[in-house]
């Protein structure tokens, strides 16, 4: 395993493999409750402020696996006139939420489009999807929408969109599950595809499922419940990489799955009803030893699982456990993308991956065969740690660890950037960032636990390349927000937060000796000054709050900088 792999993945917030430093003494702080009262705020930078406090959930109320199918399919009803009017009244439910069939088939990924004519229908079915949607929104009669909504939920006729006019609220989460073990940070969670439950992972190594609290979906949210894991799923060491089944359906229990890959080990396909591995892929190196994958990305159909190495891509077939895969590697001759594979993602319009790597590039590969189609220069100042292709396949969207900028990439004129977003990236952590279903929203937090919001819309049309100035940004967690989720069909936002803390070296002077005895464990588990432990999961809601409640005016959470 080489250092570069153990501090962009296994580190967690570390700055390289030579950091690698253990606190394992330290102790997690929860949360502080909120002040009692309707106009408290949800998130401040002062110190007085705080985030809400919430009822634990009950075991006796936790179910197995993702969200049940009465319940989803309560969702779906409910939500289906509200958030797409595309979707006719009569159709049957497909493998994805709450979308018509055109437009989950250029979600997913199933239509490849000619690279000559692809920009046409690609526009079609992705940017202008957003204005389409809301004029058909205003002019949908309101019966239309009344028979499918239950009495709690909001007035009838609404778009229940994304809204980042005001910050978002902040809902319920998840604190005391990561606060048994020291220094349990997140890194990372990802929203299942048809909306119904979540996926995190942390540095225990464990791998959990989240269902929603039945009170969102009929935003009854004066109770809401602390949420509690339904799934725990435990890897044998260091996760460097998980993902959902891309046609994940809980109301079919054989799409339920995920993947995930850890130091050391095969890459494990997990059930995410019951939390049991149904199937290995067991990938080898030249010398026939098992070795790990960096990074893990099924295909849009899901019939193949792309797996990420130094300077190889394998594919492996779904249907086909076990060790035969495809080997495409990215360097020949001397010539391509060097390093290890980080990241991938696939367009929503083409036959197209791409790949990112610690060598601080990325490259365009044919879906067919692994054919090497473009490389993008070397702008980024870290490794890649992820990437995402807008819905309308003409954009990409890199970053990088220790890497302070999200550069956009036009892939229809391969090597020009659009434009470039600043976020304060100054650890190796993986952090994420996602763009809403529309492509115009993308988001991101950063070291300080501030989520910035940026609108890609506002991007001046002669394409000279500039710096993009944030919607909105607003302070998520205490400290590192790593990863953050945008629903798929509702106005919800997930975040997770943490990072490794290291002892400040003149708290402990003069207590090297002490072992377990007196402040010596004390001092030296102690993060340094303005660190502020957060390991926490939570769930915003980013649509409009006065559709919910008249008296929500007043209750927001504090905005860092609003432009």
């Amino acid at each position: 395993m080489s250092d570069s792999a153990e501090g962009g993945e296994g580190g967690g917030g570390t700055a390289g493999a030579g950091q690698d430093a253990e606190a394992d003494s330290e102790p997690p702080l929860r949360p502080p409750p909120l002040p009692e009262g309707d106009g408290a705020e949800l998130g401040s930078v002062s110190e007085e402020a705080a985030f809400p406090s919430a009822k634990r959930l009950k075991l006796s109320e936790a179910t197995k696996g993702p969200l049940q199918p009465d319940m989803s399919q309560k969702m779906r009803d409910e939500v289906k006139a509200q958030t797409d009017p595309l979707q006719e009244e009569d159709a049957s439910p497909g493998p994805g939420p709450l979308q018509c069939e055109e437009e989950q088939t250029v979600q997913g990924g199933k239509a490849v489009a000619a690279l000559a004519g692809g920009d046409e229908e690609c526009c079609q079915n992705g940017n202008t999807v957003h204005e389409s949607h809301l004029e058909e929104q205003e002019s949908r009669p309101e019966e239309e929408h009344s028979s499918n909504h239950s009495a709690d939920s909001p007035s009838e006729g609404q778009h229940l969109g994304l809204d980042f006019t005001q910050s978002p609220q902040m809902l319920t989460g998840s604190w005391t599950e990561y606060s048994r073990l020291p220094e349990n940070y997140l890194k990372g969670c990802k929203w299942a595809p048809d909306g119904s439950c979540i996926l995190t992972n942390s540095a225990d190594n464990v791998l959990r499922v989240y269902n929603l609290p039945p009170e969102i979906y009929s935003y009854n949210w004066d109770m809401l419940p602390e949420m509690s894991p339904v799934l725990r799923m435990a890897e044998g060491d260091t996760v460097y990489d998980y993902c959902w089944y891309p046609k994940m359906n809980s109301l079919d229990a054989d799409t339920c799955f995920l993947a995930s890959s850890s130091r050391d080990n095969p890459v494990h396909v997990w059930d995410a009803f019951y939390g049991e591995v149904r199937a290995s892929f067991r990938p080898y190196n030249h010398l026939d030893e098992l070795t790990a994958a960096h990074s893990l990305c099924f295909s849009p159909d899901g019939t193949q699982l792309y797996c990420g190495f130094d300077k190889t891509v394998r594919v492996f077939y779904t249907d086909r456990p076990g060790r035969d895969c495809e080997e495409r590697p990215t360097v020949v001759k001397k010539q391509g993308q060097s390093g290890i594979i980080s990241c991938f993602g696939f367009s929503p319009c083409m036959s197209v991956y791409a790949c990112g790597s610690y060598s601080r590039c990325a490259g365009l590969y044919s879906c067919q065969d692994g054919t090497l189609l473009a490389l993008l220069p070397t702008r980024h100042h870290g490794g890649l740690t992820h990437l995402l292709f807008s819905p309308d396949g003409n954009y990409l969207y890199t970053g990088g660890r220790k890497d302070s900028e999200i550069l956009c990439w036009d892939l229809r004129e391969p090597g020009n950037v659009v434009f470039s977003l600043k976020r304060n990236v100054s650890t190796n952590q993986r952090i994420y960032f996602d763009l809403d279903s529309s492509g115009r929203y993308l988001l991101s937090g950063d070291t300080e636990g501030v989520v910035s919001v940026w609108d890609t819309h506002t991007v001046p049309p002669d394409g000279n390349e500039e710096l993009l100035q944030p919607l909105l940004r607003f302070r998520a967690h205490w400290d590192c927000t790593n990863g953050i989720s945008v629903h798929p069909f509702m106005p919800l936002l997930a975040t997770a937060s943490g990072q490794r803390q290291f002892p400040w070296p003149g708290d402990s002077e003069g207590d090297s000796a002490s072992d377990g005895e007196g402040g010596g464990d004390d001092a030296a588990s102690s993060p340094g000054p303005g660190l502020r432990q957060d390991n926490t999961l939570s769930v915003w809601w980013a649509g409009p709050l006065s559709s919910i409640s008249e008296g929500t005016e007043d209750q927001s959470s504090v905005v860092v900088e609003a432009v």
